[in-house]
């Protein structure tokens, strides 16, 4: 995969954890298989996502997003910040810009370990999600688990926010056992290239508390794009203000819908675990 010994650091988000490595000036072929070996909590380094990083054209740099199944996906807010964290660092500034396959992000320095990323306007046609079939009303789509008379969740949104998610509105987060329906969801021939399934309960019009099945990685601790999909979902069926506060398992982040072009703004800390060298059983 790699000449010589090669550095990574271990960062997360909320308890949204990644592997970092920085190929921006020696190339690093990386693989599914390989991926999924670094990602393995038992004999790899252990992380929910992989992170690559390559030059950009139009950026500060390109992040390539790998999720522990070694399927490479468009994007990934928890890790976004991450990144920008990184490049205020190593730039000595405030503010970055990040090239991802899901979108052309920017970044802001929000306090102390804290950063804010645009993560763009969200994109709720069908085509753009994408669905399988034709929905004129993306907002409330025809999809139920459970008893066909009296499904346990039914009628989720639907968005893209770089990446494609779907949205059950649930009085209770323990309404379906979200370890066993999401990954039967995320497969739904609904969705061609798979989807994040997200349960939320929305408390007032500024919080919310969402469990999420994330696309090739399963149940973790948060996930930067449901809470923004949940923001922006959320905001069109007017359940929320233009801020809000999305709480996940790791904990919380400040959402802001701008009013002059429809972005979402997401905000939420940042933290470093540690650095080394990647094993030789997996280097090769």
């Amino acid at each position: 995969m790699h000449s010589g010994n090669l550095h990574f650091r271990k960062m997360n988000g909320l308890g949204n954890d990644f592997v970092v490595f920085d190929a921006r000036l020696s190339p690093l072929a990386m693989t599914e298989d390989k991926a999924r070996a670094i990602a393995d909590r038992k004999t790899g380094i252990g992380c929910d996502q992989l992170i690559v990083l390559e030059p950009s054209s139009r950026a500060d740099l390109t992040m390539r997003i790998w999720n522990n199944e070694g399927m490479e996906v468009e994007s990934c807010g928890n890790a976004s910040r991450c990144i920008a964290d990184l490049l205020f660092d190593e730039q000595n500034k405030t503010r970055a810009t990040i090239d991802t396959k899901g979108g052309f992000l920017i970044a802001e320095k929000g306090g102390d370990k804290l950063v804010t990323v645009d993560m763009g306007a969200p994109r709720f046609d069908w085509q753009d999600i994408p669905l399988s079939e034709k929905f004129h009303d993306t907002r409330y789509i025809e999809l139920a688990v459970g008893p066909a008379d009296k499904p346990l969740i039914h009628s989720p949104s639907v968005v893209n926010v770089g990446n494609p998610h779907c949205i059950f509105w649930v009085k209770s987060l323990d309404a379906v056992d979200l370890a066993r329906v999401g990954p039967m969801l995320e497969h739904h021939p609904l969705f061609p290239q798979r989807a994040n399934i997200t349960l939320a309960r929305v408390d007032s019009k500024d919080h919310a508390e969402i469990r999420v099945w994330e696309r090739g990685a399963g149940l973790t601790r948060a996930c930067g794009t449901a809470a923004c999909a949940v923001m922006a979902a959320g905001f069109r069926l007017r359940k929320f203000n233009a801020r809000a506060t999305i709480t996940l398992p790791g904990g919380d982040l400040m959402m802001e819908r701008r009013e002059s072009d429809g972005h979402i703004l997401m905000t939420g800390p940042v933290a470093y675990e540690f650095e080394g060298e990647l094993p030789p059983h997996l280097a090769v």
